[in-house]
């Protein structure tokens, strides 16, 4: 599955890490995730998205989806954290499936949970990693975070869509919305991740069928559904690269499981968001609402009407130089 590169961008002034107008960063055409049960069994229908213009009423929902859109957890977690007695709704311990109103006063442990209802579609940022930053906010040795580098929100909070290695650069995706996250992370829906890779040497036919069948690692066996030889000069080559997990430095595990060491390692796309040629290390663009429908739609995920969070303000991007350089692309 190709995805075309580019992305989207707001007309709000930009920031000095935002990036110039590009092309749609969301591919047209591409093939859904798979929505398999637990057990793999018969793919589920979507449910039905919400348009993008419904109008902002008060009205309640569930409780887990509440605590799964502030930024907690998956909902199957807050379901979990429901039934260990956790939370509270207005001083009176939360049961599983109960329903909330911007009213009710929700706790978990002490943390006060807040959400609004408003007709707004959840926020989604495109981000071109640089290698060497962390993705986490706490880091006891002190090294960069992509955080950093966001911009300040108030009523909701970043969240991750998957991680890169401290030495992995490229897509990286953030967004306000919990369940957009976890349709995009969650192993049963086998979104696709591509990676350009450049090794140390090259494949031979029998390990690049080896890695598409299946190699043994310490937390299970992996495969590659796409492994293409895109050429390179010299001793480096470079290699395309889509698998649908994104397991702790999985590529890299996989090309060591056969003696071979990556010496380049970028992501290229997320399911059907591609990382935009013209966007440069350590900027990042948003994509617009017709794009965050659509990936929403992709993802079966219905438009957040409420749209809620835990204040957790983003430190501003620092006032460093750009770094102008782009990573060189694999050739093709």
């Amino acid at each position: 599955m190709a995805a075309s590169p580019g992305a989207g961008s707001t007309k709000r002034r930009a920031s000095p890490r935002r990036a110039p107008k590009s092309t749609p960063a969301v591919a047209k055409g591409s093939r859904k995730p798979a929505r398999h049960s637990a057990k793999h069994g018969p793919s589920r229908p979507s449910p039905p998205p919400l348009p993008a213009s419904a109008p902002a009423v008060v009205r309640s929902q569930k409780l887990q989806k509440v605590l799964a859109q502030s930024g907690l957890g998956s909902r199957r977690a807050m379901e979990e954290v429901i039934k260990a007695g956790k939370v509270k709704v207005n001083g009176e311990p939360a049961t599983l499936g109960m329903r909330v109103t911007p009213d009710d006063l929700i706790l978990v442990g002490r943390r006060q949970i807040k959400f609004k209802v408003t007709s707004r579609l959840p926020r989604v940022i495109v981000y071109h990693k640089v290698d060497g930053e962390i993705v986490s906010r706490d880091d006891p040795q002190g090294r960069r975070s992509v955080f950093e580098k966001l911009p300040v929100i108030r009523s909701a909070k970043w969240l991750a869509v998957g991680r890169l290695d401290f030495n992995t650069g490229g897509l990286l995706i953030f967004t306000t919305s919990g369940e957009l996250a976890n349709r995009l992370m969650h192993p049963r829906f086998e979104v696709e991740r591509e990676y350009a890779v450049r090794l140390f040497g090259s494949l031979t036919p029998a390990q690049m069928q080896e890695l598409k069948t299946g190699v043994r690692l310490s937390d299970g066996a992996a495969r590659f559904e796409v492994l293409e030889d895109q050429g390179g000069e010299g001793r480096n080559r470079w290699y395309r690269a889509i698998l649908k997990e994104g397991r702790n430095r999985v590529v890299r595990r996989m090309f060591e499981a056969l003696g071979l060491q990556v010496s380049r390692l970028m992501r290229v796309r997320f399911g059907i968001v591609a990382l935009p040629p013209r966007l440069k290390r350590g900027n990042w663009i948003e994509l617009k609402e017709a794009e965050i429908s659509e990936l929403l739609e992709w993802a079966g995920s219905a438009p957040e009407v409420a749209e809620e969070g835990v204040s957790d303000a983003t430190p501003p991007p620092s006032a460093g130089r750009q770094n102008r350089h782009r990573p060189r692309s694999p050739a093709r």
